[in-house]
């Protein structure tokens, strides 16, 4: 008999479970549910330099503090350069293909925003972020997790998808969300494929396992997902994702919400964005990272067309890199960064936040990008504002000090 091991490793996915039994499976499950808003949250792992992303040519500082990897102001007519917004912030180059949603106003900007936090260690800055409380390590599960609970229960079994081998901190909670790496391959499987070993076949022989006492339910979720065919649903309106772990991630998002399953939350990852050693300017490894970000975005939207307008895409970072760049040419552990507001109802073609300098005396601790921005206060906006969730219990212990952002219509 194949072991939890065995079952948890073979196939395409993870089904999480934690102490409680995930209640959101019912075996009422295979009718889709209507129609309704979804929150896409991306998560740049690693730190992402802010001031690379979203350049600020219009502060003097920026130049000055990058010999090396400062961007080249924006110039019409030279595609290889940084691109205008308004005057004074640029998208880097490789984020070109996000400038029609700039111009349409469906992209909107964050800067200087982040933790209140001072840590400088990517795995306490990502629990912070991902659980909503900074500097507390003992918060029991994820904001994106509190979020799903304040919504009101559904039956839907996708309505918290996470595209990843694990589930994420943010999602860790009693909402019964589902960890999978692939839409196709999404089964649970014995070590002996060949003997026809599933499954259904493991519940039904009574197998004492992590998924034991919720297999039948967990199955009547795999079929529904079969039969909504969502792995069948090409990319639409000419949509061309990158090749590579986040563009796929993101086209199988796209393709669980054309599929309607009563996905509600959705959550991807992206890695690679510690720049400490020849991070590069228009061209290097921060230059690549950002290039597939930025059509994997785009892509997405183009896919989903009219529907993103049910649709809000929020990304996020642990914290940014310093402003000046280091002895490596690249960047270190910062504080403030750039965060994006995709679609929805959002009112963008507009950088938001408080701009605080990057003159000497307006650094955090004299190196860093100031965060004016608490990342709370976008994503509660985020949440209240697109999903209509109660915002009393989302961040347990904050209190924003400052007004509404004003991102949505």
């Amino acid at each position: 008999m194949p072991t939890r091991r065995t079952l948890l490793k073979a196939g395409g996915c993870a089904l999480v479970a934690y102490a409680a039994a995930p209640r959101f499976l019912t075996r009422t499950a295979r009718a889709a549910e209507a129609r309704g808003k979804v929150l896409v949250a991306v998560f740049q792992r690693g730190a992402v330099d802010g001031l690379s992303m979203v350049m600020p040519h219009g502060d003097a500082g920026y130049a000055g503090a990058r010999p090396s990897i400062a961007l080249r102001s924006p110039r019409p007519g030279e595609s290889d350069r940084a691109v205008d917004l308004d005057g004074f912030f640029a998208f880097h180059p490789s984020l070109a293909p996000l400038l029609p949603l700039w111009e349409n106003h469906s992209l909107a900007v964050v800067h200087a925003c982040g933790s209140p936090d001072t840590t400088r260690s990517h795995f306490d800055a990502q629990d912070y972020m991902e659980s909503g409380t900074p500097g507390v390590k003992s918060t029991p599960d994820g904001w994106l997790a509190r979020v799903a609970r304040t919504l009101p229960a559904k039956s839907a079994p996708f309505r918290a998808v996470a595209l990843g081998a694990v589930l994420p901190r943010t999602l860790q909670g009693d909402v019964g969300a589902i960890s999978m790496q692939s839409i196709d391959r999404f089964d649970v499987r014995g070590g002996d494929a060949s003997a026809g070993r599933g499954f259904e076949s493991l519940y039904d022989q009574g197998v004492h396992d992590l998924l034991h006492g919720t297999g039948r339910e967990t199955f009547e979720a795999v079929k529904m997902l079969r039969s909504a065919n969502a792995s069948r649903l090409a990319p639409a309106n000419g949509a061309d994702y990158p090749r590579g772990p986040f563009g796929d991630a993101m086209r199988q998002i796209a393709q669980l919400i054309k599929a309607n399953v009563g996905l509600e939350v959705a959550f991807a990852d992206m890695q690679g964005w510690d720049t400490h050693v020849g991070q590069g300017a228009e061209r290097g490894q921060l230059a690549f990272r950002l290039r597939d970000f930025g059509q994997a975005l785009a892509a997405f939207s183009r896919d989903l067309g009219d529907r993103m307008a049910d649709v809000c895409v929020l990304t996020m970072s642990e914290f940014g890199r310093t402003v000046a760049e280091n002895g490596n040419r690249g960047t270190d552990h910062g504080h403030g960064t750039a965060m994006l507001v995709l679609g929805g109802a959002v009112r963008g073609g507009r950088v938001y936040g408080r701009w605080p300098g990057l003159g000497r005396h307006q650094l955090f601790e004299g190196r860093d990008l100031a965060v004016t921005t608490d990342f709370r206060t976008l994503f509660t906006e985020v949440a209240a504002r697109h999903l209509g969730a109660p915002t009393a219990a989302l961040f347990p212990g904050f209190t924003s000090t400052q007004p509404s952002l004003g991102l949505f219509t």
